[in-house]
């Protein structure tokens, strides 16, 4: 199949996760041999940001260190789509898109265009500002791609739209895999960024707190940081290194013996189930996980073996004492966790899932060109 994706950024990971997901679903449609063409915009605030941060340099390395992935840049709101969907069998346009395009497209789709068009959700737009998710018109989309149940079933409720299906986020294991050459000479990373106060507290009581109680030497890597988290991560003795390109995670997993997950709390009060991506990768790299507080209501892991949840700040520092301590628990995570991932959650599986809701609308299943064989990019 010929497949149009329109996102907000293939490359640029500055503070943009949905790039993780992309890269790993395009890889694995391009080894079952399908035509994918990823368009994003040129003036995007990821890639600007992250080139007034660190330079073009920053996005060319990226780019080296994805081979076979590439994306075409448009200008303004869209790009010319008598081009963009020429030949196009399916069209995923993501959520981040400018309204304008997300319209216009589906005005093509509405006036007889041939192929098959999904709307992509992997945020919490629809509780926390359901006005702007109300204001896209998906008339004419064949259905919506959502991250967890609870988003899937909102878009139903509200009718937003007639069809629906959840498609949650997944490792990309050609990437994120446990890196044996790299040995752990650090306690505790944490890669994330500070949250716009949407976990402030939490990170407060689920992070600094339980550090700082056990003299842990710990890491955390993110944008965004305000002077004050600033100087709450160095009073609780944290080193804090900026901006990490996701491509290296699982370089900076490797050096570290544990890590944890501190959930966004949208994902926590309101929208239980997602765990985002960052547990995925994780556990793909086989570093144990800590989380907070986090219902897996939809049963993705299974806690207590997957990995830890903590109640609470002295909880999350047993845990963590627990976990470096007792080699035999580490291992006993590292194993579930990774079992987890490539069992049920990678990119592939993911892949397969996406080709079989396009084969439910009639996209033409070519079967004529087998997977290619998976790579692991060290």
């Amino acid at each position: 199949m010929k497949l149009v994706l329109f996102y907000h950024s293939l490359f640029s990971d500055w503070n943009h996760g949905n790039a993780h997901f992309l890269r790993g679903v395009v890889r694995e449609l391009l080894q079952r041999g399908h035509d994918v063409t990823v368009w994003e915009p040129a003036a995007g605030w990821s890639r600007e940001n992250l080139v007034a941060d660190h330079g073009p340099q920053a996005l060319e390395d990226i780019a080296a260190a994805l081979p076979g992935l590439s994306s075409r840049l448009y200008d303004g709101a869209m790009p010319d789509l008598d081009e963009a969907l020429d030949g196009a069998d399916a069209v995923i346009v993501h959520e981040w898109s400018a309204p304008e395009l997300v319209a216009e497209v589906g005005r093509r789709r509405a006036a007889g265009a041939g192929f098959r068009l999904l709307f992509h959700d992997t945020h919490h737009r629809s509780v926390s500002a359901p006005e702007e998710m109300a204001a896209y018109d998906l008339s004419a989309y064949d259905g919506v791609l959502a991250f967890g149940n609870v988003i899937r079933d909102i878009y139903l409720q509200k009718q937003w739209t007639a069809h629906a299906w959840t498609w949650h986020e997944a490792a990309d294991t050609a990437l994120f895999h446990p890196r044996d050459d790299i040995a752990a000479s650090r306690d505790l990373v944490w890669i994330g960024n500070w949250g716009d106060d949407e976990r402030t507290e939490e990170l407060d009581r689920f992070l600094l707190e339980p550090v700082q109680a056990l003299g842990l030497s710990a890491t955390v890597h993110g944008v965004r940081y305000p002077d004050d988290a600033l100087e709450r991560l160095a009073a609780a003795g944290i080193d804090y290194r900026g901006w990490l390109p996701n491509h290296r995670v699982p370089e900076v997993f490797a050096a570290h013996r544990v890590t944890v997950h501190v959930p966004r709390r949208f994902y926590t009060d309101i929208l239980p189930g997602i765990p985002t991506i960052r547990p995925f990768e994780a556990m793909a790299c086989g570093i144990p996980l800590v989380s907070a507080p986090w219902d897996d209501v939809e049963g993705l892991f299974t806690p207590g073996e997957d990995y830890l949840v903590a109640r609470d700040a002295d909880d999350m520092a047993a845990k963590l004492r627990l976990v470096l301590a007792d080699t035999d628990l580490a291992r006993s995570l590292r194993e579930n966790g990774l079992s987890a991932i490539r069992a049920r959650h990678t990119c592939g599986h993911r892949a397969d899932e996406l080709l079989d809701i396009l084969a439910s609308l009639g996209c033409p299943a070519d079967t004529t060109h087998p997977p290619r064989a998976r790579v692991e990019i060290a």
